[in-house]
């Protein structure tokens, strides 16, 4: 193999502000290159910017932080790459300031939520690369409906074989987001969508079939993405108690099984304190089913 990695980092940092959709010069520093000077991201989103593949804006009322967004050029560049090309009808279009600006606080959580992820995977020494985190991945669930989670994301979790080796196991979840924009009651009601997706057998037309006609027996939709139905977690910023147990509560096992959220955790935007048992926890994402509420 030829031993070339020419502009390999700028590679990464396009790829990034591209599948995230925003980002702020630190969070990029963080996903994309945590081991050197944070004045190396800078110089490298500037020159992505002069190329005209990224642009920024600047929060005046958060300390005049600086947020990344892709321009319509980069994404379509981006999108084509093989990392990225499974989403490329999602990622093809850029975006503007303003739209970036007023979907920044609900937008730069979800980064920040994916941001804990990658980190607290490398200090477990467990694999979560900044593009295992995908947000916004369409599900449909047919007459136009669809469930599209905050965030996908895939984890390798280190474990040890019966022979004391180590070996891998893998995870996915799906993960939503909330900025205490929802009541709780809206909230919990978002893991119904959760069990009609788990539940929908595509047919044409685009409805369920009725079970009298078989639609036990047919595939669902989602196992044509996934192995196993991901796990289910809900992350609630800025919200009181009242939110978390109250999707707890509304979301205890049911006798048919359906889907409920796995975890429901609570934590304060750019702390970086962030719970002991936050979702990336070996017993959160593959132990038994548990619902619980954590405060940062």
């Amino acid at each position: 193999m030829v031993n070339v990695d020419a502009g390999g980092g700028d590679r990464l940092a396009l790829a990034v502000v591209v599948q995230y959709r925003m980002a702020t010069t630190e969070q990029m520093h963080l996903l994309t290159a945590p081991g050197v000077r944070i004045e190396q991201t800078r110089r490298r989103l500037a020159k992505l910017r002069a190329e005209g593949l990224v642009d920024r804006i600047t929060l005046p009322q958060a300390g005049r932080t600086r947020v990344w967004f892709p321009t319509e050029y980069g994404a379509r560049i981006a999108a084509s790459w093989p990392e990225l090309r499974n989403f490329a009808p999602r990622l093809r279009r850029g975006s503007d300031p303003t739209a970036v600006r007023l979907a920044a606080g609900h937008g730069l959580t979800v980064t920040e939520t994916a941001l804990a992820f990658v980190q607290d995977a490398r200090r477990r020494g467990d694999v979560c690369m900044p593009l295992d985190w995908i947000p916004e991945v369409h599900h449909p669930l047919g007459d136009g409906e669809a469930v599209i989670p905050d965030g996908l994301f895939y984890y390798e979790r280190r474990s040890q074989n019966r022979d004391g080796g180590d070996g891998w196991r893998l995870l996915r979840a799906f993960v939503e987001v909330d900025r205490a924009t929802m009541g709780p009651e809206r909230l919990s009601a978002k893991v119904g969508a959760y069990a009609r997706l788990h539940a929908y057998v595509p047919v044409p037309g685009g409805r369920t079939p009725p079970r009298r006609y078989g639609a036990e027996q047919q595939e669902a939709a989602w196992k044509r993405r996934y192995p196993l139905f991901p796990r289910l977690l809900f992350v609630l910023d800025g919200t009181g108690p009242e939110a978390s147990s109250t999707v707890s509560r509304r979301s205890t096992p049911r006798p048919d099984k359906r889907p409920r959220p796995d975890s429901c955790v609570r934590f304060r935007s750019w702390s970086r304190r962030w719970p002991i048992c936050w979702g990336t926890d070996p017993r959160h994402l593959c132990g038994a089913p548990f619902t619980t509420s954590v405060s940062a």
